[in-house]
């Protein structure tokens, strides 16, 4: 009941936003819309004779394993096929495999064969078998040790330390469509759409773009196995968010880069291209996200508030370390989003208000009103590794 009743306090705080209105709405000319995903060769692929072959039937003994792994630039994944002559019940019946790490980023060609250790298995939305699966995995060096940009396995080791408070997270994942020049999906070539004000939550074709691929990958995410939580349209025009959680333990972060591998391929249907950047567009546009909702048993108890408080403190002393660990450049792709205005804080200091978008961490109204719940902290960019925001979260607040 607990679990829920969070999770419908997330839910009800992500809905909420204040703020002026205005009429102007996206000006988007014939001539543009014409020349929409002209340049994109995906868009011009005609997706429909994928299904003749979808439908054929083989042998349900073999179980295609789309291996899903996080490459050398700490943003991006790579991915490979595998034919099972075995249906897999969990991460430890998939065998590990290999891959070349030159190619990715992450080794050099003399001793390049990097090593996959799957962690955790999804439905696979893409392939017509009903036991298809999406494998996530991590990644090793050929001595062993982690990969660079294998954070899993520092959060792991974090988590199995404090999985007795029972740590719930539970993220926001904002991201922007792009047409494939580079330009958010739908804005006029010469100049800008009208300001921000009409587009957060909205409805119409002169206010949404890119609705269609925002709601298949739901859909898909729900069929994955993903714990979807919702979607919205975001404030600026072309840009989307959409929840996951709240989770026990690990399970959050590897929804939340399982369900953006399922948002880039559904976007490669459309011929769109789906950025993760924290400021796609300079100027007097709302930048994007990874907001970290984060929980413990004593937080979610009677009077947890005082936890919430006491975790709030822990990680005012930690600002910087934590700003370094919530983006993939240790705090330079924030500089450009973190501004103290457009519903941000300021990089360089730490603060923390009830109702507060404008904070680092932000105490929703519902829990403050309940004496109970979570926090949300707001300073994760758009393009974080969500292991290593959570790893740094639970080792501050519950650990330091």
């Amino acid at each position: 009941m607990a679990f829920r009743a969070v999770g419908l306090l997330i839910r009800q705080e992500l809905s909420g936003l204040g703020g002026k209105t205005t009429t102007r709405m996206i000006s988007v000319s014939a001539a543009r819309s014409a020349r929409i995903l002209k340049d994109s060769p995906n868009a011009y692929l005609n997706k429909t004779l994928l299904d003749r072959y979808h439908k054929l039937k083989y042998n349900p003994k073999y179980v295609q394993a789309t291996y899903v792994w996080i490459d050398g630039t700490g943003e991006n994944v790579r991915l490979k096929d595998r034919v099972l002559d075995y249906v897999p019940q969990k991460p430890e019946d998939v065998p590990n495999w290999q891959y070349d790490g030159s190619s990715t980023y992450q080794a050099l060609g003399g001793n390049s064969d990097m090593k996959l250790v799957p962690r955790a298995l999804y439905k696979d939305p893409f392939k017509p078998g009903a036991n298809d699966v999406i494998v996530l995995c991590d990644t090793y060096q050929p001595d062993g040790k982690p990969t660079e940009s294998n954070k899993r396995a520092a959060m792991q080791a974090v988590y199995d330390k404090t999985k007795d408070l029972e740590p719930w997270f539970g993220i926001e994942q904002e991201y922007t469509f792009l047409d494939i020049d580079g330009r958010p999906l739908g804005w006029p070539t010469a100049g800008f759409p009208g300001p921000q004000g009409p587009y957060y939550c909205a409805t119409g074709a002169q206010n949404v773009v890119g609705r269609d691929i925002a709601e298949a990958h739901a859909i898909a995410c729900l069929y994955a196995g993903v714990d979807f939580a919702g979607t919205n349209a975001e404030v600026m025009p072309a840009q989307w968010e959409f929840q996951v959680g709240p989770n026990i333990g690990m399970k959050c972060a590897d929804d939340i880069w399982i369900a953006r591998y399922i948002l880039w391929r559904i976007a490669e249907d459309y011929g769109v291209v789906v950025t993760f950047d924290p400021k796609p567009m300079e100027g007097n546009w709302n930048g994007a996200g990874g907001h970290c909702n984060f929980s413990t048993r004593p937080m979610r108890e009677e009077g947890g508030i005082e936890s919430v408080k006491a975790a709030i403190e822990k990680l005012s002393k930690q600002h910087a370390k934590h700003i370094k660990a919530y983006d993939p450049r240790g705090g330079k792709d924030n500089e450009r989003r973190l501004v103290g205005r457009l519903e941000t804080s300021s990089i360089d200091k730490f603060s923390w208000g009830v109702a507060d978008r404008g904070t680092s961490v932000r105490i929703p109204r519902g829990v403050a009103d309940a004496g109970k719940g979570y926090l949300e902290d707001r300073r994760p960019s758009s393009n974080c590794d969500p292991y290593s925001v959570c790893h740094a979260i639970l080792e501050t607040c519950l650990l330091e």
